[in-house]
């Protein structure tokens, strides 16, 4: 995958990366636990360019633009543009399934192959390839300081449309470190949800995936 920029020095770190649970066994591990690095990785990154790319916004403001960057669909549509997923390593059953084009799929691994970007060549390469691959989507990020559930609530408006409603539709983990999962719906465009640590960032990242599907109508 050329798109990666990136030679790695241990190929086999981006084969296990690309490699699904599907076919996996004993022999060829799948790629889950780089996934789960590759997820901490990409967040460090995202974060520190967006303070550096907006140095006045405020964690309201910063928030939205961080879960909007490092969820899974983001991560999904940045692997199809590098190739990953005519690169992964399926099963049968799943590559018959669509399994090539499937978001989480997808996603999960971007996220792995973010990881083993870090394991072959350090943070400053990983760094390099995420700040390249995701750069564009953060100097966007950062054009508009409102945040997401006003720009909805604007657009809204600006519609002739009853406000967002939003539910906390799932709560999950202990009572010190919570999961939200909230959705938000506007009249006669669907719905959108997102998971976050606070019911706030989670408005503001459900907020953020309708307005992206509004935008595209």
């Amino acid at each position: 995958m050329d798109a990666l920029g990136h030679d790695f020095a241990d190929p086999s770190l981006l084969e296990r990366a690309l490699t699904h649970s599907s076919i996996a066994n004993r022999a060829r591990p799948d790629n889950q636990r780089l996934e789960f690095l590759g997820d901490r990785v990409l967040a460090l990154v995202v974060a520190e360019a967006l303070l550096a790319e907006d140095a006045k916004a405020n964690e309201g403001q910063i928030a939205p633009r961080f879960n909007a960057l490092v969820r899974k669909e983001t991560c999904a549509e940045i692997a199809a543009e590098v190739g990953v997923g005519e690169a992964l390593i399926l099963g049968r059953s799943e590559a018959m399934t669509g399994g090539r084009r499937k978001t989480a799929l997808l996603g999960d691994a971007m996220e792995a192959v973010i990881a083993a970007i870090y394991l072959d060549a350090g943070m400053e390469a990983a760094r390099g390839v995420i700040l390249r691959l995701w750069g564009p989507r953060v100097a966007g990020a950062a054009k508009d300081a409102r945040d997401a559930k006003t720009r909805l609530q604007e657009w809204a408006q600006a519609e002739g449309l009853d406000l967002p409603r939003y539910a906390v539709i799932d709560r999950r983990g202990p009572d010190h470190k919570p999961v939200f999962t909230v959705e938000v719906r506007v009249e006669g465009h669907g719905a959108a949800s997102a998971e976050a640590r606070s019911k706030r960032d989670a408005e503001q990242a459900a907020a953020a995936d309708l307005l992206g599907k509004v935008s595209d109508e």
